[in-house]
């Protein structure tokens, strides 16, 4: 797995709108929060991604980017977003290549692993949880929160 101060592995990847995105795209403009995720629509994965939408206006304070992952294909990723009206992008990964890059690959279950990385593109935080969900968007605003204090001052 990379670990905390690593230079985030880059990807290209096709988020639900079906459209080709690459890390690179983000890196140099926004900060990211990347998780990695089992399931669309499960649910420990609903309680994550609708924390992460809930928490939106938070977010959108640290100039953040957040993407999901799973192994789910595009038109389940559309149904999830509009279900739960999420406000991010979420990748199709079904060969589990983005999630090797990062190492976030489990045992029985798919891992659930938060990467927060800054505008230098570097990674800042990871947080693994498979049994606490909705803490990974309290896990994702505390780093956030360090790295804009870095950037004040």
């Amino acid at each position: 797995m990379v670990k905390v101060g690593d230079k985030a592995p880059l990807f290209d990847g096709i988020s639900d709108n079906g459209e080709k995105i690459s890390l690179s795209d983000f890196i140099g403009k926004h900060n990211i929060v990347l998780y990695f995720y089992p399931k669309d629509d499960t649910p420990g994965c609903t309680r994550e991604a609708c924390a992460f939408r809930d928490n939106w206006d938070l977010l959108k304070d640290y100039d953040v980017v957040v993407i999901g992952v799973s192994s789910d294909d595009i038109e389940s990723h559309k149904r999830f977003k509009e279900k739960y009206k999420l406000p991010f992008i979420l990748i199709s990964d079904p060969d589990k290549k983005i999630r090797e890059l990062y190492g976030a690959k489990g045992f029985i279950l798919p891992a659930r692993v938060t990467f927060v990385i800054d505008k230098k593109g570097i990674i800042r935080h990871i947080y693994n949880s498979q049994t606490n969900p909705a803490n990974h968007v309290n896990e994702a605003l505390k780093a956030l929160k360090q790295i804009k204090a870095e950037e004040i001052s």
